[in-house]
């Protein structure tokens, strides 16, 4: 019984991954990639639920920049294709941690190349460009902020500040990669670049559409439903208290120890079937 649980558990987890119609794989853990075995990213990035957790949380943060918000808007299928998009992220992910590095860096210049083709107006009229270097550290940030500290509070709580700072130095190499400039590499100069970032934020009603795409259920089976709504509420306790205002999102409040206990339990258990 215990081995059909677990298979059931990788079963669905490699499909939400991985896109058998694209001749997709599970990425194979190679110690010759950009990061390598001994690296706090490859501990961190490992954890399906607080991978999730954090990649929702980021993507609520990276869409306040208007400029990352035009370049969803006006050049993706976000609407239809929500879960793909997420799909395609974890993988890049998992390919610059795991991966080796030629395949690593493969996945970086398709990043990059798509990059390329990201430009445009905002309502405003102010021009924007996917490959604009402090974009680029903008979504770096965000995401491995989020990703950090989804770990740090269903996985490992006592993380030390060094193995944290390290992190941050770690996988900025990924961000210079993809053209990212004057990336931070601790977890004070993180914080200081989204401070300097933050009075460019801002919500509307374009936002507030496509955080209702990243934060919807109802497509999901009633089985995959209550481990979303989970990691999905986690996510929006995870963000800033400035950036939940911005969203007009609440947090879980008086549930919080709910939400809390539940998204832990949760990445034990698939710890346990990926064990």
């Amino acid at each position: 019984m215990q081995d059909l649980a677990r298979r059931f558990l990788v079963g669905k987890v490699r499909a939400t991954f991985n896109d058998p119609a694209q001749g997709e794989r599970p990425v194979e853990r190679r110690s010759d990639g950009l990061l390598g075995p001994h690296s706090v990213p490859w501990r961190v990035h490992g954890d399906v639920t607080t991978m999730m957790v954090g990649g929702i949380s980021a993507l609520l943060l990276q869409m306040l920049h208007p400029a990352v918000l035009g370049g969803v808007w006006d050049h993706s299928n976000f609407r239809a294709d929500m879960h793909g998009r997420l799909r395609r992220t974890a993988r890049f992910i998992a390919l610059t941690t795991y991966g080796g590095r030629d395949e690593a860096l493969q996945a970086i210049e398709r990043v990059r190349s798509i990059h390329e083709q990201v430009r445009g107006e905002l309502p405003d009229g102010t021009a924007y460009s996917a490959t604009d270097p402090e974009l680029l550290t903008w979504v770096h940030v965000t995401e491995t902020l989020s990703f950090l500290d989804a770990w740090i509070r269903f996985a490992e709580p006592n993380m030390s500040a060094a193995d944290q700072d390290r992190y941050f130095a770690q996988v900025a190499i990924v961000a210079e990669h993809l053209g990212a400039r004057d990336v931070p590499t601790s977890r004070a100069a993180t914080l200081r670049k989204i401070r300097h970032i933050r009075p460019q934020l801002r919500a509307d009603n374009r936002t507030r559409k496509v955080a209702a795409l990243v934060l919807e259920k109802a497509k999901y089976s009633a089985m995959d439903t209550v481990p979303l709504g989970l990691m999905q509420q986690a996510a929006v306790d995870l963000l800033p208290g400035w950036a939940r205002r911005l969203h007009r999102l609440p947090s879980s409040g008086l549930s919080r120890p709910l939400v809390s206990g539940g998204t832990f339990a949760l990445a034990g258990m698939l710890r346990w079937a990926f064990r």
